[in-house]
């Protein structure tokens, strides 16, 4: 049992490919948890144990790997670097109270490692910096460690530096603040000698760290120019302080394949990363709507927060961080979302896909809580005594829609119940059911988390879907006012049936559906029958003239018909009225309407020009740039919605993923004649 002060929770972020996983395996390894290291190509890690990350060789969710070393706790939280999958990126921020964005000394600075290094900026996080693949070849750290300097100032101050020989090889590591040097030996670590050379590299890199320390306090600081030497357990407190406030990111680095500086990382997260205690600040939302600031309390009454779900094979699991208190298996907790009181399950400790039953979880603690059929990823788990609401996990706009379709017909509920699940697991994705459009659509963060999400129907749920784009929900308006007759006359034996109207159709600006009005004189058709022509012109606008979609801004003026006495009826009236608007519509000037989208691109300033013609091609209206609070210029324009199914793609191609953009519905407006007939030609081939 960890108390809070002994545990460290650590997300590793970065780019995809940059080392994430494999430095979570030589952490593994050194820490005795396992006894053989995996590797990303023969699918065998801890972390990348679902079917689908050991098929595509990368992270698609987060996983949980419990460390233990020098008496502390280390939640390592693997997080993918995939940008489909930056939603597990942000549950894991979410549980986190500290990061390591790793980057690899053969690529250098990338895009995802911007990305990382935003998100731990939003969020106040503190983090190191841990260069890795030093040893494999064409790596340099100087050109990275330069390039990290260059763009994020000297709070970036190195604490571990490689040793190379005289072939440029990487060979060992020097630890700044001891001033000693290591090398690993068939996986172990040995002390050796600092080369000779390096001394003054090592005291200049030393002196930094002093000057870093002698910031974080004003007695640190009178000592630092008093020309007296910081104490070892000083330049911890300093450090760690600098950690804290922002002041200092330290750059680490290694070889997740040989374990080159993985124990000197644990070090290092010991001593300068925050406690649970120490780490994120949470804002809490009371019962009566009012906000206060939650305190990670060990004395206080139980509450823990669900930052992810997984709903497998194995079963469900509520992974669940502890932020006040003490929770075991016994513990009776309110939901706040439902307000519901919950007995919790059996507790696990998680390690990849290996959940070991424990007793009890403590303040600070991550684990998972099995069969929590109600609790969803984002619920405050809370004593009766004070009910909270923590805010939820910011799960990027989903932006990329396609249909999907069971390639068996009648599975169709086997394909929504099957997403559904697998929403629990990962909600950054939504599913609607169009009845317009008649489509189920799926909408994500790009076209390979989709991809992913067909492959496990298939694997857990056993039906085969396939993509299709979505449908665009068109609309149909007239622009000429017409007047048509519509008579419906029909004897059979006994009674008949007899309608007979005079109906005027004239177009409207607003884009509501049908306005009916009533000009009828002298009782030519009786009042008891004007809802029946309504209710006929309102079925019959649902199909319009030219492709069949909903008719839009049309008033209908019934002014005049006749009736029988005996044979006329409501449904007669009703069936004249449809034959009226039939007769009509093909001299109203029909036209297609299509909606029409507010579109804002976020993008760094040298991508503008690419977006700028890309948006031309695809009809867009530029209304204006402004620059950013980050110094990126926001693009707004408005677009058609039916020129953009591909732009999350289309986006992160021209700008290298820098670019992110969101699209609001705001109006519908009519589609430019060359393009009618082209729309109107695909609508009915469907309907054949």
């Amino acid at each position: 049992m960890y108390t809070a002060n002994s545990i460290r929770n650590v997300c590793l972020l970065g780019h995809s490919g940059s080392g994430k996983t494999a430095l979570a395996e030589s952490l593994l390894y050194m820490t005795g948890a396992i006894m053989r290291m995996g590797k990303n190509a023969d699918g065998n890690t801890v972390c990348d144990y679902d079917p689908e990350e050991t098929r595509r060789n990368i992270s698609i969710s987060t996983a949980v790997v419990p460390l233990e070393y020098n008496g502390c706790k280390l939640n390592l939280l693997d997080a993918p670097g995939g940008f489909d999958f930056s939603g597990a990126a942000m549950e894991a921020l979410r549980a986190a109270d500290a990061a390591i964005l790793v980057i690899s000394a053969k690529d250098g600075i990338t895009v995802g490692f911007e990305k990382a290094w935003k998100y731990c900026e939003d969020r106040n996080m503190p983090r190191f910096i841990y260069i890795s693949k030093v040893d494999e070849e064409n790596s340099d750290y100087n050109v990275t460690f330069n390039a990290l300097r260059e763009k994020y100032g000297n709070k970036v101050a190195p604490v571990v530096v490689p040793i190379w020989d005289a072939n440029r090889k990487v060979t060992g590591i020097i630890d700044v603040l001891n001033k000693r040097a290591y090398e690993m030996q068939n996986l172990k670590r040995v002390e050796i000698e600092v080369p000779e050379g390096k001394e003054d590299v090592i005291t200049e890199f030393n002196d930094a760290l002093k000057e870093s320390v002698a910031e974080t306090s004003e007695e640190f600081m009178d000592k630092f120019f008093g020309g007296e030497d910081f104490t070892y357990a000083e330049m911890i407190k300093g450090m760690h302080k600098g950690v804290l406030d922002h002041t200092l990111y330290p750059v680490l680095c290694g070889s997740g394949m040989t374990c080159l500086g993985s124990l000197m990382l644990m070090d290092h997260i010991i001593d300068l990363l925050p406690n649970p205690v120490e780490g994120n600040y949470h804002k809490a939302t009371l019962a009566d709507g009012t906000t206060e600031e939650f305190v990670v309390s060990p004395g206080g009454v139980p509450s823990a927060f669900v930052w992810k779900t997984v709903s497998d094979q194995y079963g469900k699991y509520s992974f669940v961080k502890v932020l006040s208190g003490t929770i075991n298996a016994d513990t009776v907790l309110v939901n706040s979302r439902t307000g519901e009181t919950e007995k919790l399950g059996r507790l696990y400790e998680m390690c990849g896909k290996k959940a070991t039953e424990v007793k009890e979880l403590s303040c600070g603690d991550i684990g998972a809580i099995g069969k929590m059929d109600k609790v969803k990823t984002g619920d405050t788990l809370c004593d009766s005594r004070k009910v909270v609401s923590l805010k939820g996990i910011p799960y990027a706009p989903a932006c990329y829609s396609m249909a999907i379709y069971p390639k068996t017909k009648g599975q169709e509920e086997k394909v929504a119940a099957g997403l559904n699940r697998l929403n629990e697991e990962d909600p950054s994705f939504s599913l609607v059911n169009n009845a317009e459009t008649k489509q189920m659509v799926v909408t994500g963060t790009g076209d390979q988390q989709l991809d992913v999400l067909v492959s496990k129907l298939k694997s857990r749920f056993s039906v085969d879907a396939y993509l299709a784009p979505a449908k665009v929900a068109y609309r149909e308006k007239i622009k000429k006012t017409v007047q048509a007759h519509g008579r419906h006359k029909k004897q059979t034996g006994g009674s008949g049936q007899f309608g007979d109207v005079w109906v005027r159709f004239e177009p409207q600006e607003e884009q509501d559906g049908l306005i009916f009005d009533e000009e009828v004189f002298g009782g030519s058709v009786p009042k008891n029958f004007y809802p029946a022509v309504e209710k006929g012109i309102q079925e019959a606008i649902q199909k319009g003239p030219l492709a069949g979609y909903p008719m839009v801004g049309l008033k209908a003026v019934l002014y005049d018909g006749s009736y029988h006495p005996v044979d006329s009826n409501e449904m007669a009236f009703k069936l004249a009225a449809i034959l009226a608007f039939k007769e009509a519509m093909p001299n109203a000037g029909p036209t297609l309407l299509e909606p029409v989208g507010a579109l804002a691109v976020t993008v760094p300033e040298s991508y503008v020009g690419d977006v700028m013609g890309d948006l031309s091609k695809r009809r867009g209206r530029p209304m204006g740039m402004n620059p950013d609070a980050d110094g990126n210029t926001v693009i707004e324009a408005e677009v058609p919605m039916a020129e953009m199914s591909s732009y999350a793609i289309d986006l992160r191609a021209m700008t290298q993923a820098r670019g992110s953009f969101t699209l609001e519905f705001v109006r519908y407006e009519e589609v430019p004649k060359a393009n009618q007939q082209k729309i109107i030609d695909e609508a009915r081939k469907d309907e054949d």
